[in-house]
């Protein structure tokens, strides 16, 4: 027996002409609780290190233009070249949709270093802070997408299993959107929060930042075998997605990001001596 889908407005309410999207408020919810996050974070070190309250403040525009600037770029990029080369204007229409999950996080990531140099702050303490931040961002995204019914997952004959309106085919499918929003918001959340609590991890600038790559990585590529790939793209090689091939180059990137923290210390370390 299936479970029926909750069909729900995929427009929280309206102000006039003026609709506003769950999708939207996905998205302001991530960068502000995420940006209380962070500031906490800092606290936990009464603002002794750069960067700071004020550069966390500072750096906020700057993450959010890397988001969705990065999110786009990915998705036209990875997922729909083709159909932008035909209709380049349609990259600025974003209320149709088309972010990408991995040009999100490397749109961050070139925010982040530019900003850490721009500011002389230490680029791996900046990304730590907004690393265990952005699983907030990803929990409420996941959920907005199940809202639209949209990034639903394969075929399944689980009792959980739900019917999906916008695929059209009347099949019972994974909720993926929910499995996406418990691993790469939830669990990793729970992670990084735990690592980042524990002052011996949190002085080696670094391993929380790669503890996220590797860890968003791995649940990605395994939520994918879940997920009903990009009807324009299907499986890119063999039996894998964009999203898995994706993930592989993001785990890599964790691990060389670990290597460089732990030498970074050892070095520092070795000063002190």
């Amino acid at each position: 027996m299936a479970i029926t889908f909750p069909e729900i407005n995929p427009v929280a309410f309206e102000i006039g002409p003026l609709q506003v999207h769950w999708y939207a408020l996905a998205y302001m919810a991530g960068f502000i609780l995420g940006w209380r996050l962070a500031v906490r974070v800092c606290r936990l070190d009464d603002n002794k290190f750069r960067p700071n309250e004020t550069d966390i403040d500072d750096f906020m525009s700057w993450a959010i233009l890397g988001v969705l600037l990065g999110g786009r770029l990915g998705y036209v990029l990875f997922y729909n070249l083709p159909t932008y080369i035909e209709n380049p204007l349609g990259i600025l229409k974003l209320w149709q949709g088309g972010m990408s999950f991995h040009g999100g996080v490397m749109g961050v990531v070139v925010a982040t270093t530019a900003f850490a140099y721009l500011k002389k702050v230490s680029l791996l303490r900046l990304s730590d802070l907004f690393a265990v931040s952005a699983p907030i961002g990803f929990f409420f995204g996941r959920i907005a997408n199940f809202i639209n019914g949209e990034l639903y997952g394969r075929p399944t004959d689980v009792p959980w299993g739900m019917v999906f309106p916008r695929a059209g085919d009347g099949v019972l499918r994974h909720p993926s959107q929910l499995y996406q929003a418990a691993l790469e918001g939830l669990v990793l959340f729970l992670i990084l929060l735990v690592m980042i609590r524990i002052p011996k991890i949190r002085n080696v600038s670094g391993v929380v930042s790669a503890a996220f790559l590797v860890f968003a990585g791995i649940f990605r590529f395994a939520v994918e075998f879940f997920r009903e790939p990009d009807v324009q793209l299907g499986f890119v090689f063999e039996s894998l997605s964009m999203g898995q091939i994706l993930s592989v180059p993001m785990m890599l990137l964790g691990v060389i990001v670990f290597v460089i923290a732990r030498r970074n210390h050892a070095g520092s370390q070795q000063q002190t001596v």
